[in-house]
């Protein structure tokens, strides 16, 4: 039979040694989990826009019609007030009304 007693015994120094390894390889993956996050965060986040962002070139060619739109709207002059154009309108309206009448010269 085997002599087991405790100056002989080598289980419990295995697993002594097996906890050590474990933990650290557990807290080396741990490590390189979170040095490996943050370099992901530092690369997803750019600093400037890209270039290629087809929402930006939209923004600025909408940046530029509305500019274009304010200096064309600032340059024209009002051609007729409002009376005057009420006017017209009334007058082209008569002359509308007047040619549907039926003529009475059968």
């Amino acid at each position: 039979m085997q002599d087991l007693t405790p100056e002989r015994c080598t289980i419990g120094r295995m697993r002594k040694l097996l906890k050590w390894i474990v933990v650290t390889i557990g807290i080396t993956a741990l490590v390189r989990w979170f040095k490996r996050r943050g370099a992901e965060t530092e690369v997803t986040t750019p600093a400037e826009p890209a270039a290629d962002d087809p929402a930006e070139e939209l923004r600025k060619k909408l940046a530029e019609s509305r500019e274009a739109d304010e200096s064309d709207t600032s340059s024209e002059t009002p051609e007729a007030t409002v009376e005057e154009r009420r006017a017209d309108v009334h007058d082209q309206g008569r002359a509308t009304l007047d040619e549907m009448k039926p003529s009475d010269e059968s």
